[in-house]
């Protein structure tokens, strides 16, 4: 095995302590995070030439060019932390849970006043409660519409307080979805009882709220308080309803989570259920992205400290479906998350069986239906570039698309976006932005005919360069790979003038069509009236993804430009911030919504930024 002498370096000079290492490959981008007791003896096993490695573990090795690693006093450190940074840098090589960055939370903005309960995707340490993740964004939301329903918490973003009190409440108050905190209609105390009761709701002790409720019902309906004793009786409606739907699978107080992990084929899912109070009242499957580590023990260790390091909680006990990695230390980190004994176990007999073996069957059904998707998805995708190769009539499957779209406003910060389509999917690793220099004012046109420029010029290049640029190239630069189609989005207009750039070239043989977005008419070249695709066809659709990627892309860009530009703009009025303090503030924080949210400290640490000059920046974007 061959060796970077950078990396034979590190490898001599490992301590034999417990910590986390990261390998990197030769742009720094991170491959691989592993913890280890043993830094020294667990780094260097991976380049040892008798050790019998899989084929994806060989790959990994092959690509290091670099290895950093923390040291930290105990293994439980070290998970956190090995945790922390999967899910900060998604390396290719570890396990992961698909999309876990977008997974829904409910938040309850316990710190308020008057809190408010509303669905994000961040957690962020601020004080607030959060509930999550959830996998099934359509039950979240039904869930959050009962809470509504029943407790009316308010959901606008008003600050309240005693000082501030509105005249005219909002709309919800008037068909009873808000207690109306802002007009002063209830008391604190009463309005925090209600979160208090969602809190209840959520962790799924609905049998505890429910005989709370009733007890309500009974002592208003005695004190002839009719009104408030027909409010209890519709809140406890919906909180039977809701709870009559929640198999009853453990004892009363009862409070787990079941975890069961499947495979086929080279696919993992690992299906988790919720018991609260001895009630079944929800689960969720993930699928995984399998990495180096791909064993059973693995997949359950890697979906455990992944799961846990952003679940908002932790139950007594975890019952999982098989043996796992770092058993001891897993369990020493969930203790200290949940702050009291956590329990991970693994049954073998008896009605904790039974719900593990139930939850492993819905893995595996989970693992069926994505099949049956992933196939449907994969004949429909290759149905919509057949169709579209007989729609345009070309003599090739549409393979690579590439689609260019232009961002401005009022020809300010133009910008221009490539995106690239491989057999019908997103390939992100090549889409490419453009600033667009020397065009004034909104001309689109010229700005299409720029980046078409710009972007063929690399491809006449390397063509000249080398007769098989398209096998070569594929591992380099997308530039220097061969378009199958080049959409543009707009009309004639900014057909002709890829065209012409094209021609100015002297790049043959690549299709080039528009797609106007008012009609989703297609303009080819050589023919007066637009092609009309049918409504629903399968090529119109994939056309459609095409462009608004491409747009998507583009308009994010040219807002982050935007932004900068106008930070830029507004610091030039601050006394005391000259060009170099500009450009550093723009670097660090690129918006003015970024300065503004940003610490004294954090701007004290830019050179040149006095304590006194950040209140006197914090202050001016305040006002």
């Amino acid at each position: 095995m061959c060796l970077s002498d950078k990396v034979s370096a590190i490898l001599d000079n490992l301590p034999v302590r417990t910590g986390v290492y990261i390998m990197k490959d030769d742009y720094g981008r991170v491959l691989y995070v592993g913890k280890a007791v043993n830094l020294r003896s667990r780094v260097r096993s991976y380049f040892q030439e008798s050790a019998a490695h899989s084929g994806k573990t060989k790959r990994l090795v092959e690509k290091v060019r670099d290895i950093d690693y923390v040291v930290t006093e105990t293994e439980t450190e070290a998970l956190a932390l090995e945790s922390n940074l999967i899910k900060e840098y998604s390396p290719r090589y570890n396990v992961k849970l698909k999309d876990d960055k977008s997974y829904p939370f409910v938040k309850i903005t316990v710190r308020e006043p008057y809190p408010r309960v509303f669905i994000t995707r961040k957690v962020v340490q601020d004080g607030s409660l959060y509930f999550g993740p959830y996998t099934d964004v359509s039950a979240l939301r039904e869930t959050l519409d009962i809470i509504r329903k029943v407790f009316r918490v308010r959901s606008c973003q008003r600050r309240i307080s005693e000082e501030n009190l509105s005249s005219r409440p909002c709309l919800n108050l008037h068909i009873k979805r808000c207690l109306g905190p802002c007009i002063g209609a209830v008391s604190q105390e009463e309005y925090l009882q209600h979160v208090r009761e969602i809190i209840m709701f959520l962790e799924g002790r609905s049998r505890d709220l429910i005989e709370l409720v009733r007890s309500r019902m009974h002592e208003a309906s005695e004190r002839l308080d009719f009104e408030r004793a027909a409010l209890y009786r519709d809140q406890l409606k919906v909180l039977e309803a809701v709870t009559s739907e929640q198999k009853v699978v453990s004892d009363a107080g009862v409070e787990q989570d079941v975890i069961a992990l499947a495979r086929d084929n080279g696919r993992a899912c690992v299906q988790i259920f919720y018991v609260r109070d001895g009630l079944l009242i929800g689960r969720d499957h993930f699928m995984l992205d399998l990495g180096i580590d791909d064993d059973d023990t693995s997949l359950i260790s890697a979906f455990l400290k992944q799961y846990y390091s952003q679940a908002a909680y932790v139950p007594k006990e975890i019952l999982v479906s098989g043996d796992f990695d770092q058993r001891e230390s897993i369990e020493a980190w969930l203790r200290e998350k949940r702050g009291t004994k956590v329990v991970l176990h693994i049954p073998k007999r008896g009605k904790k069986r039974q719900l593990v073996e139930m939850a492993k069957e819905n893995a595996a059904e989970a693992l069926r239906l994505a099949k049956q998707e992933d196939e449907h998805r994969q004949f429909m995708l290759k149905k919509a570039i057949v169709d579209l190769r007989d729609a345009l009539g070309l003599s090739d499957l549409p393979s690579r698309i590439e689609c260019y779209d232009i961002s401005n406003t009022q020809g300010t910060n133009i910008v221009a976006a490539m995106v690239v389509f491989q057999d019908g999917e997103p390939r992100t690793s090549h889409y490419r932005r453009f600033r667009i220099r020397g065009v004034e004012g909104p001309d689109d046109f010229e700005c299409m005919r720029q980046v078409v420029r710009r972007r063929m010029s690399y491809l006449r290049d390397s063509e000249d360069r080398s007769s098989d640029s398209k096998v070569s190239a594929g591992r380099s630069d997308p530039f220097t790979i061969r378009p199958d189609l080049v959409v543009v989005d707009g009309g004639k207009g900014q057909l002709n003038a890829a065209l012409s750039a094209m021609a100015e070239l002297g790049i043959e043989g690549i299709p080039v069509i528009a797609l106007a977005e008012r009609e989703e008419e297609v303009f080819v070249p050589n023919r007066s009236d637009p092609i009309v695709l049918p409504k629903d066809s399968e090529a119109l659709f994939l056309l459609q993804r095409v462009r608004d990627e491409a747009h998507r892309f583009a308009i994010t860009y040219h807002r982050r430009l935007r932004g900068k530009s106008a930070l830029g703009s507004i610091l030039e009025e601050i006394p005391g911030i000259g060009p170099k303090k500009r450009k550093a503030l723009l670097q660090r924080f690129s918006s003015i919504e970024g300065v503004r949210r940003a610490s004294i400290q954090s701007l004290t640490e830019l050179p040149g930024i006095t304590e006194q000059l950040a209140r006197d920046i914090k202050e001016y974007l305040s006002r």
